[in-house]
């Protein structure tokens, strides 16, 4: 591994000047590495880190990696990492005008690192650092305590997916909060929301008359919203004061809570272990946002590097070369989804959209398809909405509001199902549905959702750590609960409980085929067995798991 040579970083301060003319913003110390092919392959696995803390999973990854390589060779071409400053990693064979489209590739992941607001707890420190640090301290703590370092390793990344990652983000700025609370945000952020909710008729109705105050009188908008509150809730006063006196609340994520409560951790001769969990956890924070953002980030870089590399005037004579490289990176697969062409596709419909005036309230009323068609009003900027998208948006956001029927019917599009030929007795593949509603869910279910896991203070009883996972319409996996509330139960040194979401067989009826037999009916067709949701609490005590059937629920939506 090395440094790029003069020439090849000439390249790259060429392509820095050219995206920042086009609106590109992002800082000017970067560092870029020659590697090979297979020096490539494992960074990847590794998180993108080299200096990451060694983990026998990182090696598994990286073994898995280059056997895949040996039977596909393949040429990745770029790594980047989200660092300050920024470092990236190319082939050691790229000929220039290669290196101009991936330079541009690049320095658009860059500019989303540095602007994009899901990524801004991660702008204040050098990651590359801390992790080089963080190695170190593990190294150490393993020559000290040998494999028990890998074991609190293992138990703490069973639940580092349930980091507080919107936790963190809300309190990014609390600093600047703190200074000067709203009485605002209070009011419909807490006190409207806590400890009894209003309804949410209420809540709108309150929202619209704020902005009716706001109609009525812009210069003292927010005392006539408030004369009316004060009257109806004369405690409202004395509540803000003492929020603005403490400020908000903050929930702990459950293994922040953990590693703040637990007393076996608090030993002082298990200290270490904090310490070994925390640098777990800082770690998926870091790598929380680049999880949320895979379509965001690779649709945004292939619109750059398509974008700029075309007007550049270094890639004369090798026009063919480059149109063969980005449409193996950017072409739309028939089943299955490429996010590089997922994503470039939806910023350029955006873009189109937006310069046409089709992201307007008029364009959405109309019905006529043929109007649709020719709607185009002149002056919008589609290039400042698509900053916009790139500064507030993850990929939920992202594929939630933009992918709508026009997109789909214009990339052809589909839901794909799969079924059984019984005369071939192979799996074939037909077109399901090319219904947008449809396959907006399709990627959506697909995106990465941890599920919601908190600590239910209030139950936490006999020293018991009392989880409940909020129910999103998807169970937890059951293979992985007993060995999960395992490693929870060692780090916490007391029992453990976990209340969520299971299918559980409902009793057959009287009007089942069982029941009918020897009354003279007919029994019906086999049926599937009827399943109903119910709450079950699992609890791990002295490394022995049960389980217990609660109360019903209604069917998620």
């Amino acid at each position: 591994m090395e440094l790029i040579d003069q020439h090849t970083k000439a390249i790259m301060e060429g392509c820095k000047e050219r995206a920042r003319d086009a609106g590109l913003r992002f800082e000017d110390e970067t560092l870029e590495y020659i590697v090979t092919n297979r020096d490539l392959l494992e960074l990847s696995p590794k998180l993108m880190i080299p200096n990451l803390y060694d983990y026998w999973v990182h090696d598994v990854d990286v073994l898995k990696e280059k056997g895949k390589y040996e039977l596909y060779p393949g040429n990745p071409y770029e790594t980047v990492i989200n660092t300050r400053p920024a470092i990236s990693y190319y082939n050691d064979n790229n000929p220039d005008w290669l290196n101009v489209m991936i330079f541009y590739h690049v320095l658009a992941h860059i500019d989303l690192f540095q602007n994009n607001i899901f990524f801004r707890h991660t702008w204040d420190y050098d990651f590359n650092g801390q992790a080089l640090s963080d190695k170190r301290v593990i190294a150490r703590l393993r020559s000290e305590k040998g494999r028990w370092v890998d074991y609190v390793i293992e138990f703490s990344r069973g639940i580092d997916n349930l980091v507080g990652f919107h936790q963190t983000l809300a309190h990014a700025d609390d600093d600047e909060a703190a200074a000067s609370p709203s009485k605002l945000d209070y009011y419909f952020d807490v006190f409207m929301q806590q400890p009894t909710p209003f309804k949410i008729n209420h809540y709108i109705a309150e929202v619209e008359r704020y902005n009716q105050c706001r109609r009525d009188n812009p210069a003292n908008t927010e005392d006539a919203f408030f004369a009316a509150i004060e009257v109806e809730h004369p405690e409202f006063q004395a509540l803000f004061q003492k929020y603005a006196e403490t400020g908000p609340a903050r929930h702990l994520d459950p293994l922040e809570y953990i590693m703040k409560h637990s007393r076996f951790l608090n030993r002082e001769e298990n200290r270490w272990m904090r310490t070994v969990a925390q640098i777990v956890r800082q770690t998926s924070l870091f790598f929380q946002p680049q999880i949320r953002t895979k379509i965001l980030h690779e649709g945004w870089a292939s619109y750059w590097h398509e974008k700029l590399f075309m007007r550049d005037d270094r890639i004369r004579g090798h026009e063919v070369e480059y149109a063969r490289v980005n449409a193996g990176v950017t072409s739309l697969p028939r089943v299955g989804l490429n996010p590089y062409a997922l994503g470039m596709r939806l910023f350029q419909h955006i873009e189109e959209m937006a310069s046409k005036g089709k992201r307007s309230f008029a364009y959405q009323r109309l019905q006529d398809a043929g109007a649709r068609a020719t709607y185009d009003r002149q002056g919008g900027n589609g290039l400042n909405f698509l900053f916009g998208v790139r500064t507030h948006y993850c990929d939920f956001m992202f594929i939630h509001q933009f992918i709508d029927q026009e997109f789909v019917d214009r990339h052809r599009l589909f839901v794909a199902g799969k079924r059984l030929n019984r005369q071939r007795m192979t799996w074939e593949y037909y077109v399901d549905s090319r219904d947008a509603e449809r396959y907006r869910a399709m990627v959506i279910d697909a995106l990465y959702h941890p599920p919601h896991v908190t600590v239910d203070t209030g139950r936490n009883e006999d020293s018991r750590l009392y989880l409940v996972h909020h129910f999103e319409g998807k169970p937890l996996l059951r293979d992985y609960i007993a060995n999960t509330l395992l490693g929870v139960e060692y780090l916490w040194g007391r029992p453990v409980c976990l209340e969520t979401s299971e299918q559980v067989p409902v009793d057959p009826k009287d009007d089942s085929p069982s029941a009918a037999a020897g009354t003279g009916r007919m029994p019906e067709a086999p049926r599937t067995q009827a399943v109903e949701w119910r709450r079950v609490r699992y609890t791990m005590e002295k490394r022995r798991l049960s389980r217990e059937i609660l109360d019903a629920q209604d069917a998620p939506s």
